[in-house]
């Protein structure tokens, strides 16, 4: 078997508020210490940060120093594009000052980037949408999201830009909401350095099949990263992965096997409530067990099951390879 790679976002170990805990749910933690709580996690090599860091004024040295002790490295930097100044949208805001304000952070995160040699810049346009009939020109919405990737996509061409897209919160419709809306705008831009960070929860709140969206992307040679998570589908609760859809989560997996994506499996996890460590290892155990029955796939009795579209067989012989590697599992 060939174990992946496994990385989670740092906010994973950080602590978190709601509008109902307004005064969190856990003591504040600094960036650092939430790099040396994930250090805590045996298998976890890589990690996704936000910037600017959070909880203090750190340099890329001593975020390099809090790495190092934990043996992690990092992945992507995430430039945080949805806080209180880009309420009314980032790429798409109407104000052009603000536009030109996003612009400049996510190039600042583009030179940290370069000094953790991390694998992408994150673009999670969160705040790039709409909530109400007549607000915005979709035209103009739609082309300032692309002028605003494009622009730095080729200001940037040493570097992969990798668009996170989500159906909805913070904004009741977020602009980069689908996977073939993502596709069509990235091949508009048309630059080979941009693509898509498909997270799993993100696509089944939207009514994706997430296996069938990375397919897609794989088809057009944008799938650049991933996350997994689980939720209810109709909220993104980026619960532990596999604790809802394990079955759907492991076509997923099958998909990425099947294509030869070789990429890191990422945790995009909030853990409220429950032990940040506990639930990150819990979440790997799952990912390493569905490895394992990848391997144990009947590949040929699959196929020959979906090419007569027989549900049953086909559904026999994945569950079998996952349920037997899951009861194997520590």
């Amino acid at each position: 078997m060939t174990t992946p790679r496994f990385g989670a976002g740092i906010w994973h170990f950080a602590t978190y508020l709601d509008r109902y805990a307004t005064d969190g749910y856990g003591q504040p933690r600094n960036i650092i210490e939430a790099i040396d709580i994930a250090g805590q996690v045996k298998e976890l090599s890589v990690v996704d940060l936000n910037w600017p860091y959070f909880g203090g004024k750190f340099s890329d040295a001593e975020i390099k120093t809090a790495l190092n002790r934990n043996n992690l490295s990092v992945i992507g930097i995430t430039p945080e594009i949805y806080t209180r100044d880009f309420v009314k949208g980032a790429f798409t805001n109407p104000d052009a000052g603000v536009r030109r304000r996003a612009h400049e952070l996510i190039t600042d995160a583009c030179n940290v980037v370069r000094f953790h040699k991390a694998d992408y810049v994150k673009l999670w346009p969160g705040q790039d949408g709409w909530d109400y009939p007549f607000q915005v020109d979709y035209g103009t919405q739609w082309q300032r999201s692309l002028d605003g990737v494009g622009q730095l996509a080729s200001e940037n061409p040493d570097l992969k830009f990798v668009i996170e897209y989500k159906p909805r919160e913070p904004r009741v419709r977020m602009s980069f909401g689908s996977v073939a809306r993502t596709i069509l705008g990235i091949e508009k831009i048309g630059l080979p350095n941009v693509g898509i960070l498909l997270d799993f929860g993100h696509a089944i709140m939207g009514g994706e099949s997430a296996a069938d969206s990375a397919q897609l992307a794989i088809d057009h040679g944008r799938l650049f990263g991933m996350d997994v998570n689980d939720n209810y589908r109709s909220w993104d609760d980026d619960l532990v992965a596999g604790s809802l859809h394990p079955l759907e989560l492991f076509e997923f997996f099958y998909v990425l096997k099947k294509n030869n994506w070789n990429g890191v499996w990422q945790l995009d996890q909030f853990p409220f409530r429950e032990d940040s460590v506990a639930t990150a290892t819990h979440a790997i155990d799952f990912l390493k067990a569905a490895a394992k029955g990848l391997d144990r796939l009947d590949i040929d009795a699959l196929q020959e099951a979906q090419n007569r579209h027989d549900a049953i067989s086909a559904m026999k012989i994945a569950q079998k390879a996952l349920f037997s590697a899951l009861g194997e599992a520590e």
